[in-house]
Protein backbone atom coordinates (compact mmCIF):
# COMPACT_ATOMS: atom_id res chain seq x y z
CA UNK A 1 0.00 0.00 0.00
CA UNK A 2 3.37 2.42 0.49
CA UNK A 3 3.58 2.95 -3.55
CA UNK A 4 -0.41 4.03 -3.54
CA UNK A 5 0.34 6.51 -0.37
CA UNK A 6 3.52 8.02 -2.05
CA UNK A 7 2.98 7.91 -5.37
CA UNK A 8 -0.66 7.52 -6.93
CA UNK A 9 -2.43 9.83 -4.34
CA UNK A 10 -0.13 12.91 -4.59
CA UNK A 11 -0.90 12.48 -8.60
CA UNK A 12 -4.77 12.36 -8.00
CA UNK A 13 -4.17 15.58 -5.66
CA UNK A 14 -2.27 17.48 -8.42
CA UNK A 15 -4.55 16.71 -11.04
CA UNK A 16 -7.40 18.61 -9.09
CA UNK A 17 -5.04 21.72 -7.57
CA UNK A 18 -5.55 25.20 -9.26
CA UNK A 19 -2.43 26.08 -11.54
CA UNK A 20 -1.35 29.17 -10.68
CA UNK A 21 -0.45 31.41 -13.93
CA UNK A 22 1.16 34.71 -13.77
CA UNK A 23 -1.28 37.59 -13.48
CA UNK A 24 0.66 39.28 -16.09
CA UNK A 25 1.40 36.76 -18.34
CA UNK A 26 -1.80 37.93 -20.43
CA UNK A 27 -2.38 41.07 -21.26
CA UNK A 28 -6.04 42.45 -22.62
CA UNK A 29 -6.35 45.46 -25.35
CA UNK A 30 -8.44 47.82 -23.71
CA UNK A 31 -10.09 48.64 -27.24
CA UNK A 32 -10.76 45.28 -28.41
CA UNK A 33 -10.64 43.02 -25.84
CA UNK A 34 -8.13 40.95 -27.07
CA UNK A 35 -5.32 38.82 -25.00
CA UNK A 36 -2.13 39.68 -26.25
CA UNK A 37 0.87 37.06 -24.94
CA UNK A 38 3.08 39.96 -22.88
CA UNK A 39 6.27 38.13 -25.18
CA UNK A 40 4.50 39.09 -27.66
CA UNK A 41 3.37 42.65 -26.80
CA UNK A 42 7.19 43.51 -25.59
CA UNK A 43 8.42 42.54 -28.97
CA UNK A 44 5.59 44.70 -30.79
CA UNK A 45 7.00 47.54 -28.32
CA UNK A 46 3.99 47.46 -25.98
CA UNK A 47 1.11 48.10 -29.18
CA UNK A 48 -1.49 45.81 -29.79
CA UNK A 49 -0.88 44.26 -32.88
CA UNK A 50 -4.22 43.86 -34.62
CA UNK A 51 -6.23 47.20 -33.09
CA UNK A 52 -2.46 49.16 -32.95
CA UNK A 53 -4.08 50.22 -29.29
CA UNK A 54 -0.59 51.66 -27.74
CA UNK A 55 -0.31 50.70 -24.04
CA UNK A 56 1.96 52.67 -21.63
CA UNK A 57 5.86 51.67 -22.49
CA UNK A 58 8.33 51.30 -19.65
CA UNK A 59 10.69 53.93 -19.83
CA UNK A 60 13.92 51.66 -19.20
CA UNK A 61 12.51 49.87 -22.58
CA UNK A 62 11.98 53.28 -24.20
CA UNK A 63 15.11 54.02 -23.63
CA UNK A 64 16.64 50.73 -24.82
CA UNK A 65 14.37 51.06 -28.30
CA UNK A 66 15.12 54.78 -28.76
CA UNK A 67 18.85 54.64 -28.62
CA UNK A 68 20.78 52.80 -31.34
CA UNK A 69 21.58 49.05 -29.94
CA UNK A 70 20.01 49.77 -26.78
CA UNK A 71 23.04 52.07 -25.75
CA UNK A 72 23.11 55.11 -23.48
CA UNK A 73 24.58 57.47 -21.11
CA UNK A 74 22.66 58.34 -18.07
CA UNK A 75 22.99 62.04 -17.56
CA UNK A 76 23.82 63.11 -13.80
CA UNK A 77 21.45 65.27 -12.33
CA UNK A 78 21.31 67.32 -8.97
CA UNK A 79 19.74 65.62 -5.32
CA UNK A 80 16.72 67.53 -4.01
CA UNK A 81 15.27 67.62 -0.48
CA UNK A 82 13.10 64.45 -0.26
CA UNK A 83 9.88 66.04 1.73
CA UNK A 84 10.21 70.17 1.92
CA UNK A 85 7.04 70.51 3.12
CA UNK A 86 6.58 67.71 5.07
CA UNK A 87 3.38 67.15 3.67
CA UNK A 88 0.91 64.64 4.96
CA UNK A 89 -2.25 63.70 3.70
CA UNK A 90 -3.56 60.08 4.04
CA UNK A 91 0.02 59.26 3.90
CA UNK A 92 3.52 60.71 4.61
CA UNK A 93 5.19 61.90 1.35
CA UNK A 94 8.35 60.00 2.34
CA UNK A 95 6.51 56.75 2.17
CA UNK A 96 5.17 57.74 -1.15
CA UNK A 97 8.00 58.06 -2.37
CA UNK A 98 9.56 54.92 -0.56
CA UNK A 99 6.58 52.51 -2.18
CA UNK A 100 7.63 54.42 -5.66
CA UNK A 101 11.29 53.82 -5.20
CA UNK A 102 10.93 50.20 -4.20
CA UNK A 103 8.24 49.45 -6.74
CA UNK A 104 10.38 51.15 -10.11
CA UNK A 105 13.98 50.93 -8.93
CA UNK A 106 14.14 54.48 -9.71
CA UNK A 107 14.94 57.20 -7.38
CA UNK A 108 12.01 59.83 -9.62
CA UNK A 109 9.99 59.89 -12.78
CA UNK A 110 12.38 61.16 -15.12
CA UNK A 111 15.57 59.40 -17.35
CA UNK A 112 17.97 61.82 -18.89
CA UNK A 113 20.55 60.30 -20.92
CA UNK A 114 22.59 60.73 -23.96
CA UNK A 115 23.38 57.89 -26.47
CA UNK A 116 23.20 57.62 -30.74
CA UNK A 117 19.63 57.49 -32.51
CA UNK A 118 20.34 56.58 -35.99
CA UNK A 119 24.27 57.94 -35.73
CA UNK A 120 23.19 61.10 -34.31
CA UNK A 121 24.13 62.29 -30.80
CA UNK A 122 21.17 63.43 -29.01
CA UNK A 123 19.96 63.80 -25.35
CA UNK A 124 16.86 63.07 -23.97
CA UNK A 125 14.26 62.84 -21.10
CA UNK A 126 12.10 60.09 -20.40
CA UNK A 127 9.20 60.90 -17.80
CA UNK A 128 7.96 57.14 -16.36
CA UNK A 129 4.06 57.33 -15.26
CA UNK A 130 4.14 54.75 -12.70
CA UNK A 131 6.30 56.88 -10.02
CA UNK A 132 3.67 59.13 -9.01
CA UNK A 133 2.12 59.35 -12.11
CA UNK A 134 4.78 60.90 -13.58
CA UNK A 135 4.42 64.41 -11.90
CA UNK A 136 6.22 67.25 -11.90
CA UNK A 137 8.19 67.72 -8.64
CA UNK A 138 11.87 69.95 -7.85
CA UNK A 139 13.49 66.64 -8.70
CA UNK A 140 11.69 66.08 -12.18
CA UNK A 141 12.18 69.99 -13.10
CA UNK A 142 15.91 69.89 -11.95
CA UNK A 143 16.56 66.96 -14.00
CA UNK A 144 15.21 68.18 -16.70
CA UNK A 145 17.18 71.84 -16.73
CA UNK A 146 20.49 69.38 -16.10
CA UNK A 147 19.70 67.20 -19.67
CA UNK A 148 19.06 70.87 -21.13
CA UNK A 149 22.21 72.11 -20.02
CA UNK A 150 24.32 69.00 -21.00
CA UNK A 151 22.90 69.20 -24.72
CA UNK A 152 23.28 73.20 -24.70
CA UNK A 153 26.95 71.95 -23.66
CA UNK A 154 27.42 69.24 -26.32
CA UNK A 155 25.28 70.87 -28.76
CA UNK A 156 22.92 68.19 -29.18
CA UNK A 157 19.74 68.15 -30.01
CA UNK A 158 16.82 67.78 -27.19
CA UNK A 159 14.06 65.11 -26.98
CA UNK A 160 11.21 65.47 -24.56
CA UNK A 161 9.03 62.34 -24.05
CA UNK A 162 6.40 63.54 -21.87
CA UNK A 163 4.06 61.15 -19.50
CA UNK A 164 2.65 63.19 -16.68
CA UNK A 165 -0.53 63.88 -14.51
CA UNK A 166 0.99 67.51 -13.96
CA UNK A 167 2.71 68.94 -10.92
CA UNK A 168 3.44 67.25 -7.47
CA UNK A 169 0.53 68.73 -5.30
CA UNK A 170 2.94 67.06 -2.24
CA UNK A 171 6.05 69.50 -2.95
CA UNK A 172 2.82 72.69 -3.53
CA UNK A 173 4.35 76.03 -5.05
CA UNK A 174 7.73 74.05 -5.35
CA UNK A 175 6.36 71.97 -7.84
CA UNK A 176 4.63 74.81 -9.42
CA UNK A 177 7.84 76.67 -9.93
CA UNK A 178 9.29 74.09 -12.13
CA UNK A 179 7.04 75.36 -14.96
CA UNK A 180 8.76 78.44 -15.63
CA UNK A 181 11.98 77.36 -14.82
CA UNK A 182 11.76 74.48 -17.67
CA UNK A 183 10.54 76.91 -20.15
CA UNK A 184 13.76 78.94 -19.52
CA UNK A 185 15.74 76.13 -20.30
CA UNK A 186 13.60 75.66 -23.41
CA UNK A 187 14.76 79.00 -23.94
CA UNK A 188 18.49 78.27 -23.46
CA UNK A 189 18.13 75.62 -26.05
CA UNK A 190 16.67 78.19 -29.40
CA UNK A 191 19.10 80.94 -28.03
CA UNK A 192 21.91 78.13 -28.86
CA UNK A 193 19.86 76.92 -31.89
CA UNK A 194 19.24 73.78 -31.15
CA UNK A 195 16.03 71.51 -31.69
CA UNK A 196 13.53 70.68 -29.20
CA UNK A 197 11.41 67.66 -30.20
CA UNK A 198 8.21 66.59 -28.05
CA UNK A 199 6.60 63.34 -27.79
CA UNK A 200 3.54 63.32 -26.20
CA UNK A 201 2.55 60.22 -24.82
CA UNK A 202 -0.68 58.93 -23.01
CA UNK A 203 -1.22 60.86 -21.08
CA UNK A 204 -0.12 64.05 -21.04
CA UNK A 205 -1.93 66.49 -18.70
CA UNK A 206 -2.19 69.31 -15.61
CA UNK A 207 1.14 71.92 -15.52
CA UNK A 208 3.23 69.92 -17.64
CA UNK A 209 1.17 70.23 -20.93
CA UNK A 210 1.23 74.27 -19.51
CA UNK A 211 4.55 74.59 -19.75
CA UNK A 212 7.48 72.49 -21.35
CA UNK A 213 5.18 69.83 -23.01
CA UNK A 214 3.65 72.15 -25.85
CA UNK A 215 6.54 74.53 -26.43
CA UNK A 216 8.25 72.12 -29.10
CA UNK A 217 9.76 73.06 -31.91
CA UNK A 218 7.73 69.75 -33.34
CA UNK A 219 5.02 68.49 -31.46
CA UNK A 220 4.87 64.71 -32.05
CA UNK A 221 2.04 62.28 -30.34
CA UNK A 222 1.51 58.85 -30.40
CA UNK A 223 -1.96 57.56 -31.50
CA UNK A 224 -4.78 57.89 -28.71
CA UNK A 225 -2.54 60.07 -26.71
CA UNK A 226 -4.26 61.81 -24.05
CA UNK A 227 -3.56 65.53 -23.95
CA UNK A 228 -4.98 68.40 -22.28
CA UNK A 229 -4.65 70.73 -19.40
CA UNK A 230 -7.96 69.84 -16.87
CA UNK A 231 -10.10 66.95 -16.98
CA UNK A 232 -13.27 66.14 -19.48
CA UNK A 233 -15.64 66.68 -16.75
CA UNK A 234 -14.26 69.59 -15.11
CA UNK A 235 -14.38 71.37 -18.65
CA UNK A 236 -17.90 69.92 -19.23
CA UNK A 237 -18.77 71.31 -15.91
CA UNK A 238 -17.48 74.67 -17.00
CA UNK A 239 -18.47 75.46 -20.15
CA UNK A 240 -21.94 73.25 -19.12
CA UNK A 241 -21.56 71.63 -23.14
CA UNK A 242 -21.01 67.71 -24.22
CA UNK A 243 -17.63 67.50 -25.76
CA UNK A 244 -16.86 65.20 -28.84
CA UNK A 245 -16.24 61.42 -27.94
CA UNK A 246 -12.34 62.31 -29.29
CA UNK A 247 -12.11 65.42 -27.07
CA UNK A 248 -8.04 65.55 -25.95
CA UNK A 249 -6.89 62.70 -28.27
CA UNK A 250 -3.48 63.16 -30.19
CA UNK A 251 -5.60 63.00 -33.19
CA UNK A 252 -8.05 65.67 -32.31
CA UNK A 253 -5.21 67.99 -31.33
CA UNK A 254 -3.78 67.31 -34.78
CA UNK A 255 -7.04 68.13 -36.50
CA UNK A 256 -7.67 71.01 -35.07
CA UNK A 257 -3.44 72.47 -35.27
CA UNK A 258 -2.37 71.82 -31.83
CA UNK A 259 0.52 69.28 -32.55
CA UNK A 260 2.22 68.73 -36.01
CA UNK A 261 1.81 64.92 -35.79
CA UNK A 262 0.53 61.88 -35.20
CA UNK A 263 3.21 59.07 -35.19
CA UNK A 264 3.15 55.13 -34.48
CA UNK A 265 5.90 54.36 -31.46
CA UNK A 266 7.33 51.62 -34.14
CA UNK A 267 8.11 55.01 -36.59
CA UNK A 268 9.01 57.06 -34.17
CA UNK A 269 12.85 56.59 -33.43
CA UNK A 270 13.27 57.28 -37.69
CA UNK A 271 10.80 59.77 -37.74
CA UNK A 272 12.88 61.99 -34.91
CA UNK A 273 16.13 61.06 -36.25
CA UNK A 274 15.43 62.77 -39.56
CA UNK A 275 13.52 65.84 -37.98
CA UNK A 276 16.87 66.23 -36.02
CA UNK A 277 18.95 65.40 -39.04
CA UNK A 278 16.76 68.35 -41.45
CA UNK A 279 16.96 70.80 -38.06
CA UNK A 280 21.02 70.89 -37.18
CA UNK A 281 21.35 71.02 -41.21
CA UNK A 282 22.98 67.77 -41.06
CA UNK A 283 24.63 67.01 -44.46
CA UNK A 284 22.94 63.65 -46.33
CA UNK A 285 24.92 61.68 -48.94
CA UNK A 286 22.96 61.43 -51.92
CA UNK A 287 23.10 58.50 -54.23
CA UNK A 288 25.09 59.57 -57.37
CA UNK A 289 22.47 59.96 -60.59
CA UNK A 290 24.09 59.20 -64.02
CA UNK A 291 23.99 62.94 -65.89
CA UNK A 292 24.60 61.09 -69.34
CA UNK A 293 22.41 58.41 -71.18
CA UNK A 294 24.70 55.44 -72.09
CA UNK A 295 26.59 55.80 -75.41
CA UNK A 296 24.73 53.37 -78.01
CA UNK A 297 27.09 51.95 -79.80
CA UNK A 298 28.55 52.61 -82.94
CA UNK A 299 27.84 51.31 -86.54
CA UNK A 300 31.19 51.24 -87.31
CA UNK A 301 31.38 47.59 -84.98
CA UNK A 302 29.01 45.78 -86.96
CA UNK A 303 30.23 46.91 -90.35
CA UNK A 304 32.98 43.86 -90.51
CA UNK A 305 30.38 41.64 -89.61
CA UNK A 306 28.01 43.43 -93.10
CA UNK A 307 30.53 42.88 -94.93
CA UNK A 308 31.32 39.11 -95.97
CA UNK A 309 27.11 39.52 -96.49
CA UNK A 310 27.60 42.52 -98.72
CA UNK A 311 30.52 40.99 -100.78
CA UNK A 312 28.25 37.46 -101.43
CA UNK A 313 25.53 39.78 -102.88
CA UNK A 314 27.55 41.44 -105.13
CA UNK A 315 29.29 38.42 -106.10
CA UNK A 316 25.46 36.86 -107.02
CA UNK A 317 24.38 39.78 -109.22
CA UNK A 318 27.78 39.57 -111.16
CA UNK A 319 26.81 35.56 -112.04
CA UNK A 320 23.82 36.90 -113.50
Amino acid sequence: MNWINSIVRPKIRDLWKKREVPENLWIKCPETGEMVFHRDLEANLWVIPNSGHHMRMPARRRLESFFDGGQYTRVATPEVHADPLKFRDSKRYNDRLKDARSKTGDDEAIHVAQGKVNGMDITTAIQDFTFIGGSLGMAVGEAILAGMLKAVEDKTPFVMFVASGGARMQEGILSLMQMPRTTVGVQMLREAGLPYIVVLTNPTTGGVSASYAMLGDVQIAEPGAQIGFAGRRVIEQTVREKLPDDFQTAEYLLEHGMIDMVVPRQQMKDTVARICGILMKREVQLPQMALEAPKEAEPEANSEADAPVEAKAKETEAAK
